[in-house]
Formats: C-alpha cells, structure tokens, sequence
C-alpha cells in the first residue's frame, strides 16, 4: 500500500483544529502559579556596584551537581531566541503561530525563576554565570531543515528528556525550593511534551507513513542540547556522571514511553515506507 504524502501547508491545515483544541486545554491545566513565588526574596542584599558584598564561593549552600543543573537549565532556557526561532519558522500561522508564543512564554518563565533563585541565594558565582550565558546565546542554536512532522516528534522528545532532567534534580532533595522549582519545571515539560505528543498522534490519523518516517528520522537525529563548561567538559557528559541525565539511557526514557503511547509497534495502517520506518525503531521495543 502507497500512501500519498502531504505537504507541510497541508499538514497545517489538517492539523490546525487539534492544535487549538490541545492549546486551550494546555491553558487551562498549565496556568496557576507564578514564577515570584519561588523565590526567597528576604535572603536577597546587593551585590558590590551598589555597596553590598559581591559573591564568594562559600556563600552558596548547593552542592555542585544541583548548581550545575540549575545553571544548564538557565543556559538553556535563556538561549531562546534561537529556540523560538527554529520552532517559529516551521509554524508562522493561526493557532500554531498562538503555541510558539504560548511555548515561548513558558519557556521564560522557567528562566526568569531559575536565574531570580540563584542569584537571590547566591547559589553560583554571578558573573560566571552572565558569561557563560553570553557566550552560549552567541554561539546560538541552529536545527537542519525538518519536515512538520520532524519538528513535531523533535520537540516532543526534548520536553520528554527535559523533564528527565527536572525531575531527577527535583530527587536530589538539595532543599524544598530547589525541589519544588525543579517538579514545578518538570510539570511543565511534561505538559509541553503531551502537546506535541497528541499533535503526532493526530498526524498518525491522517499520515501514518509520514508520521513514523519522522519519527525515525527523529530518534536517529536527536541529542539534548549541550553547554561547553569554563573547564571544557560537556554539560551532557557532567549530567551523566551526575546521574541527572544520561543520553545512553534516552532509548529507554524519552523514546520508549512515546513510542508506546503512539502504539508504534501495533499499528496496522502502515504501508511500506511506514514498515520500512518502523524496522528502524524495532531496537527501542520495550
């Protein structure tokens, strides 16, 4: 069986109703705390330009992993331009166009509370932090050029991995605050990896093929986005070691539990180019 492939602006078309539907709901269930909230604001006093004391190693309370995990989160969520650029491009219309800046907004939020917590608590060495986040925004962040599809299982795995990330820092009971903002972050990317979840489930219903191509394509493309440390190291290969996120683990973490939920493995409605993209994937049958 041949199946006939859609073209991205067909693939928008078709899809824009579930978009609105999942972005309403996405509102509705996201929405309720604020990023002020988090942070303790009576441990803060200025820093040296306005008379107080600038920052010292002993100041922080964290142990490295925790301010290590803490920092890549800032990197990360703070090089957003370049993030709401890739995604931006592929959907500049109506209710896709609504979620970019819905995502985007979110995004923000989990930096500006992040960043506001750190530097309140003096966990990490503010100026290491301001280059490091220069430098990381300089460099940018640039994907291939990706189908609709492909952006849509793509996104799907990194908020499934980030919420990996969030909820093993959350595990390691550095203090209250630190947990509740990592759990509170990792609710968050678990809700934004749903939506784009039900979105290639809906692509499933009207182009199986082309669904479980980009998939595959997907899995063999994928890798967490990284910061290169003052000392050279790789923020991924410090996680790893940290046992907060390990890409040899992805297979079983991020990609399993969504291919499960797609029902990859049981599907019937595939045709050859479908099959042949599912051979692909048979190493991550659980």
């Amino acid at each position: 069986m041949v199946q006939n492939l859609l073209t991205d602006r067909e693939l928008l078309e078709s899809l824009a109703d579930e978009v609105e539907l999942n972005l309403r709901r996405h509102i509705q269930v996201a929405d309720g705390w604020q990023p002020h909230d988090y942070v303790p604001w009576d441990d803060g006093h200025n820093f040296g330009f306005l008379g107080g004391t600038d920052w010292a190693p002993e100041q922080s309370e964290l142990s490295d992993t925790a301010k290590l995990a803490l920092t890549v989160s800032v990197l990360v969520a703070d090089n957003l331009p370049s993030y709401h650029r890739e995604v931006g491009k592929y959907l500049r219309t109506g209710s896709w166009w609504r979620w970019v800046g819905r995502w985007t907004a979110e995004e923000n939020r989990h930096e500006i509370m992040i960043r506001n917590y750190l530097m309140v608590t003096r966990s990490v060495d503010p100026v290491e932090l301001e280059r490091l986040r220069m430098d990381h925004m300089t460099k940018g962040f640039r994907r291939p050029p990706l189908h609709l599809l492909e952006v849509l299982a793509t996104c799907a795995f990194e908020e499934a991995a980030a919420a990996i990330r969030h909820r093993n820092t959350a595990a390691l009971g550095e203090n209250a605050l630190v947990t509740a903002i990592s759990e509170r972050i990792a609710r968050d990317d678990e809700l934004q990896a749903e939506f784009f979840a039900d979105l290639i489930a809906a692509g499933f219903q009207i182009a199986p093929d082309q669904t479980v191509r980009a998939i595959a394509d997907s899995v063999a493309a994928f890798h967490v986005p990284t910061v290169t440390l003052p000392d050279g190291r790789t923020s991924d290969t410090v996680l790893a070691e940290a046992g907060i996120y390990d890409p040899a683990r992805e297979g079983e973490l991020v990609f399993a539990p969504l291919l499960r939920r797609w029902n990859v493995f049981d599907r019937t409605d595939l045709g050859e180019e479908g099959e042949r993209a599912r051979a692909e994937l048979a190493h991550l049958r659980g």
